[in-house]
């Protein structure tokens, strides 16, 4: 193959079969630990690692090497608040009025309602936004796979956080367009997740949930 001038030879580290196996069980039983939850310490987090975990993110693949993402960091607590009324309003109309009956019944044992007092309580919130079309001197440039390149990020960034010790909480309130005007973000750019960060509340509980076994979420062909 002759290869385009640019192009750079790839770096890639090959283990042993054993090696494998057990780097891939080991990360499995450590993601497996990761649970979300929503209370959080007000324990300040190093900035350092909420930028590496961002720089992590943004190594996932894009459409066409895009990038269309965009990462918001939100330590001001009066920012925060701004935030938490904003998604509280939103949040109490989708229970009184929005939401189906079945979508809060199965809400449900997860004892959730429209407070989210963990906006104003961890430490950073990440809100990450994707970016439908770039705007270059005034022109529209298309972005591909926006979604599908946004949501691997959104899973690398979760993970990465993981990895470094921290919890997070995935929070969708819908409608997010607040989200623009408070953070004065472009029209461009679409608010997608809200992930408050930190350390999980000293006595934190989770609900006690299990995950699908392997033999119902994959089948080899």
């Amino acid at each position: 193959m002759t290869y385009p001038d640019h192009f750079v030879p790839f770096y890639f580290e090959r283990f042993s079969r054993e090696e494998m196996i057990q780097r891939s069980s080991d990360w499995y039983a450590f993601s497996d630990r990761r649970r979300t939850v929503r209370e959080f310490s007000d324990e300040d987090v190093p900035a350092e690692v909420i930028d590496n975990a961002i720089r992590t993110a943004s190594t996932a693949p894009s459409g066409a090497h895009k990038q269309p993402w965009f990462f918001a960091v939100v330590r001001d607590s009066h920012i925060k608040h701004q935030i938490r009324l904003a998604a509280e309003k939103e949040e109490r109309i989708n229970y009184e009025q929005r939401f189906p009956e079945d979508w809060k019944r199965d809400l449900a044992i997860f004892g959730t309602d429209h407070v989210k007092e963990f906006i104003d309580i961890a430490p950073a919130v990440i809100i990450i936004f994707k970016e439908n079309y770039k705007v270059i001197d005034g022109k529209r440039h298309k972005n591909y796979y926006v979604n599908e390149s946004v949501g691997i990020a959104a899973g690398m960034l979760i993970a990465a956080l993981h990895n470094a010790g921290l919890a997070t909480l995935t929070h969708t309130p819908n409608p997010m367009g607040f989200l623009n005007e408070i953070l004065e973000r472009p029209k461009n750019e679409v608010p997608v997740i809200l992930l408050p960060v930190g350390y999980p509340k000293e006595g934190t509980r989770v609900p006690n949930l299990t995950r699908k076994p392997l033999e119902a979420i994959s089948k080899v062909y």
